[in-house]
């Protein structure tokens, strides 16, 4: 359904290395760099057929983040959640809600961590065991 998750930095050269140290527990390379005609730069990683992008906000304003707001990254099991969650916050993130591990909810169990980057947007980690 989603082609690419797009937030923005006050700070791209330390996203850049949160997420480059982040995204790489899932196997994501370094992104694709691109500094469009306005000066703006921005950060694409590509993985799995999925983008996840990071950019200086192009109308000059500082980067906000929306509240209510969490975009959850796929891992392959419990230990892989942990490191994605300790891994984060090691690379200036911020551990919030209960620690990683498995919550049972409505759609059955799920292995769940959460984290804040360093500008503020909600991360999670989830794995869904078969």
């Amino acid at each position: 359904m989603l082609n690419h998750v797009m937030i923005g930095s006050n700070d791209i050269e330390k996203s850049k290395t949160f997420y480059n140290a982040v995204l790489g527990v899932l196997g994501a390379g370094e992104p694709m760099v691109h500094v469009n005609d306005t000066g703006q730069t921005r950060l694409f990683y590509m993985h799995n057929g999925s983008t996840f992008s990071i950019s200086e906000p192009i109308n000059g304003q500082p980067a906000e983040c929306a509240n209510g707001m969490t975009i959850g990254f796929k891992c392959d099991s419990l230990e892989q959640v942990t490191e994605l969650h300790d891994v984060a916050v090691a690379n200036g993130g911020k551990s919030i809600e209960d620690p990683p591990g498995t919550r049972n909810g409505s759609m059955g169990p799920m292995n769940l961590c959460y984290f804040t980057d360093p500008d503020g947007h909600k991360m999670c980690g989830i794995h869904r065991p078969s």
